[in-house]
């Protein structure tokens, strides 16, 4: 079993979306560890707010074999994959860490995600795994989120009950 953490972001209905996909990632995966959700900028595009969050599970599932049931998952919820890549979307969910796998490819899928290097992926996951160790650097989630410029990037925390 691999230890994985994924991000989980959407500014179309997201509070319906994320709660879908949560429900889903448990009936497919067991237990999960939830963070916070938190509202943020879009990134990338000028769209609307974007809630993300994030979620740690392990899966026998491969990193390839994960990324398209993610995917399958994005698709039942309505992501649209024919407007471009950074735009408004009801999921978006990305495979973060797998255990200390370093890869990149097929396709979009890059192990540890890029994403890492901004608020609204690091400190959700920094909440729920502080002393994860970054494959590469070598850096606790906890360690990166106290160097990071938070004023650079604001976070509000946002409640996803009703």
């Amino acid at each position: 079993m691999a230890r994985v953490y994924l991000s989980l972001g959407s500014n179309l209905e997201p509070h319906r979306y994320l709660a879908a996909a949560l429900a889903e990632l448990r009936q497919r995966f067991g237990e999960l560890i939830v963070s916070p959700a938190y509202r943020s900028a879009s990134v990338g595009f000028d769209g609307a707010v974007f809630v993300n969050l994030a979620v740690g599970l392990d899966t026998e599932l491969s990193p390839e074999a994960l990324n398209d049931w993610l995917h399958a998952l994005e698709d039942r919820h309505g992501r649209r994959r024919d407007v471009p890549r950074y735009s408004d979307r009801t999921l978006d969910i990305d495979i973060v860490f797998y255990d200390d796998l370093v890869m990149a490819g097929p396709g979009h899928l890059q192990i540890p995600r890029n994403e890492l290097q901004h608020a609204f992926v690091l400190q959700p996951i920094a909440d729920i795994a502080p002393d994860f160790r970054h494959p590469v650097s070598g850096a606790s989630m906890a360690e990166l989120w106290a160097a990071f410029p938070a004023d650079a990037e604001p976070l509000q925390v946002e409640s996803l009950a009703g």
